[in-house]
């Protein structure tokens, strides 16, 4: 699959392209408060649905709000705009989303809020690695300098929680899963886009992230059907605030951002759920947290798009 151009410019349209970015961010970056509410054990109680039924439900239940989504904004579309349905890209992206989501909701129950969301948003790592090793195509000095100052910013982000834990070592390692299948949907979806629009690339691959994980929630979860009202409200919350918005936003800013960069930019996640964590979950946030913090947003400003060179 060909990869998407690394390099963007300072062009009208790039900044409300970077706004969408960090509100999906921010969106995404509240789900796992919600995988809690609708997945995890309350007073005793079992689990409202499982894991894999919890992720499928984040993507399916906003289906029919995509589509229509979908269908308004090609009608808006100029005339002559050629649109490729279910491209490889889109198929692809529909794909390794599963399989983000797959490894995603395990490591949310298997480890903190703050540890998960860091494991996951090293999704630019994998970005970079391969744009540059894989597909051959130049990476900025900048860029390789905020990609590490986000991963030493996310690292502080979540401090005491990367001790050696036996505990949390497998939902750390669902985090890195997470994030290699979160980079490969960055570049899939930077793809697609070059032939559809952000509302269509995000209802298709959602349709085939949907029927992937509805045969693994029947196959691995005891619980697939809601049964509390708390749980619904929990699944409908993360699949219309978090997937819906989330990975619409990012759908948009995908099409006229580069996938390096906007990948750079879900860093912004680790912050947004390390400040949910604390306010709706009691988890500490430390002056480290705050630094760390201060680290990403100062890596992303040196990685962004420059006037004339490219963003890589």
């Amino acid at each position: 699959m060909p990869a998407p151009s690394t390099t963007a410019r300072l062009e009208p349209g790039l900044t409300s392209a970077f706004a969408a970015l960090c509100l999906g961010a921010v969106a995404m970056g509240i789900s796992p408060i919600f995988v809690r509410f609708a997945s995890s054990s309350i007073g005793g109680a079992p689990a409202d649905v499982g894991p894999f039924a919890s992720a499928f439900w984040r993507v399916s239940l906003c289906l029919p709000l995509l589509y229509a989504w979908m269908r308004i904004e090609e009608k808006r579309a100029p005339a002559g705009t050629v649109t490729v349905r279910f491209s490889r890209a889109s198929i692809l992206g529909g794909i390794v989303f599963a399989g983000d989501l797959f490894f995603w909701h395990l490591a949310i129950l298997k480890t903190t809020v703050a540890n998960a969301t860091f494991f996951a948003t090293m999704a630019p790592l994998f970005v970079v690695l391969t744009v540059w090793l894989v597909l051959r195509q130049r990476v900025s000095r900048g860029t390789f300098m905020g990609l590490g100052l986000c991963l030493l910013g996310g690292a502080a982000l979540i401090g005491q929680s990367l001790q050696a834990d036996p505990a949390r070592i497998v939902g750390d390692l669902y985090g890195v899963a997470t994030a290699f299948f979160f980079g490969m949907y960055f570049l899939a979806a930077s793809r697609a886009r070059k032939t559809a629009g952000a509302a269509r690339v995000t209802f298709e691959a959602g349709l085939i992230t949907s029927a992937i994980l509805l045969v693994v929630a029947f196959l691995f979860d005891t619980r697939v059907i809601p049964q509390t009202a708390q749980g619904i409200a929990a699944l409908l919350a993360m699949s219309y605030v978090s997937h819906a918005g989330g990975q619409g936003l990012l759908a948009i800013a995908l099409g006229r951002l580069p996938a390096v960069f906007s990948s750079l930019v879900i860093f912004l996640e680790a912050i947004a759920a390390a400040l949910f964590g604390w306010a709706i979950l009691g988890e500490p946030l430390t002056l480290v947290q705050s630094v760390g913090g201060a680290l990403i947003l100062f890596g992303i400003w040196i990685a962004r798009p420059k006037a004339d060179a490219p963003a890589g």
